[in-house]
């Protein structure tokens, strides 16, 4: 069970201690015991951006320094009191330019700190994952469309739920190229697969991550509609996948009443189509008509990364009922409700942890929109 922990910059420089080294290139970095960890105190700096004097350390190990704000998430940030309130803005339906004009900032330092936040919800997911002793209850998958950048560039986001809980486990990007009835499709989306080949090698990635956090000897349950692609994609896994598929009911004149095949398929995927109207209602580039469209597809993954830290730790079941219960808490994998500030606690290093190779793929921003131009990549070496 993951507990909530004081924020790194709040904690005095006398009582903190480092658990490892931060450099990721030192022995230490991946010590397994932060009680036998050693290194020295090492004088003092003064941030510029607060007057903060913040303590500096010695590894023991390689000899190298580093500081208490090395294990912060605002770390190398000018501006650190805009990381909170813009993952609130972020999941409040807020566009980019929109958050800019109201805390005073560029509109690009808002898309860096909505890529920061990606990663920070992702390395948590991951930790609270490690908890995991089985998947007990059927996972509802099903793609979650958007567009990037024009509406032929389009985007599906695999997502899966846990039918009982709520609990959502992973976002996986699937690009593909959309034809537009009646419109020659442009040159400059060849690049991207077709739907049906995108979706099948997103589920297929899908049920890879859902393998990693699940026993080897479990018989995993899913539920989604009937969509070719899931077919293809979870037969190559034998009987070690029960697979149940409900068809999506035909559009029907309003005011005629539903059928029972309609109520069925309702009942079972309930989860999936809530948070998909939760992610169209809370994020403004989802809006089906909307100037805040995404442009590429790694912020759109690193979005949804955010979207699901925040509806698995800090949004209750039921904000109409006022349950403050969270499908984390379901699952017994926190003791209670996080509030935004306990996400961005502390830093998470991806050397210290198993992280699956296509959450590292968009950890790294290697999907690569076509149409966006220039795509950049997280690169950075000492701030990874």
């Amino acid at each position: 069970m993951l507990h909530r922990e004081p924020s790194v910059p709040s904690i005095p420089s006398g009582r903190f201690k480092p658990p490892h080294c931060a450099f990721a290139e030192c022995p230490a970095h991946r010590h397994p015991d932060p009680a036998t960890y050693r290194c020295r105190r090492a004088g003092w700096f003064t941030r510029k951006c607060d007057d903060r004097a913040v303590q500096r350390f010695r590894c023991s190990t390689c000899t190298r320094r580093f500081s208490q704000q090395s294990f912060a998430n605002t770390y190398y940030m000018k501006r650190p009191e805009l990381l909170r309130p813009i993952a609130a803005a972020l999941v409040a339906c807020s566009a980019h330019r929109q958050i800019a004009r109201s805390f005073g900032c560029a509109p690009s330092s808002v898309t860096r700190l909505a890529a920061r936040l990606g990663r920070i919800a992702m390395l948590l997911h991951v930790e609270l994952l490690a908890g995991f002793e089985q998947l007990a209850d059927p996972v509802v998958f099903d793609h979650f469309e958007t567009f990037v950048g024009c509406q032929e560039d389009a985007l599906g986001l695999g997502t899966a739920f846990d039918q009982r809980s709520r609990f959502w486990y992973l976002v996986d990007p699937a690009p593909f190229k959309r034809t537009i009835r009646g419109r020659r499709p442009r040159r400059r989306s060849a690049g991207h697969p077709s739907r049906q080949r995108a979706f099948r090698e997103s589920a297929a990635r899908s049920v890879r991550l859902l393998f990693e956090f699940a026993p080897k000897t479990q018989r995993l349950r899913l539920v989604s509609d009937r969509h070719g692609a899931y077919a293809v994609a979870f037969r190559r896994h034998g009987e070690r996948i029960e697979h149940r598929a409900y068809a999506n009911p035909r559009r029907r004149s309003k005011g005629l009443p539903r059928g029972a095949a309609a109520h069925e398929r309702d009942r079972e995927m309930w989860p999936v189509d809530q948070a998909h109207g939760m992610i169209r209602h809370t994020l403004a580039r989802e809006k089906r008509e909307t100037l805040a469209f995404g442009r590429r597809t790694n912020a759109s993954a690193e979005r949804g990364w955010l979207m699901l830290v925040w509806w698995n730790v800090v949004k209750g079941v039921s904000e109409r009922r006022g349950d403050r219960t969270t499908p984390a808490m379901r699952l017994e994998l926190t003791d209670a409700p996080w509030s935004i500030e306990e996400v961005l606690a502390r830093r998470r290093f991806p050397g210290r942890m198993t992280v699956p190779e296509p959450l590292l793929a968009i950890y790294r921003r290697e999907w690569i929109t076509p149409t966006a131009g220039r795509n950049l990549r997280h690169e950075l070496r000492r701030a990874f």
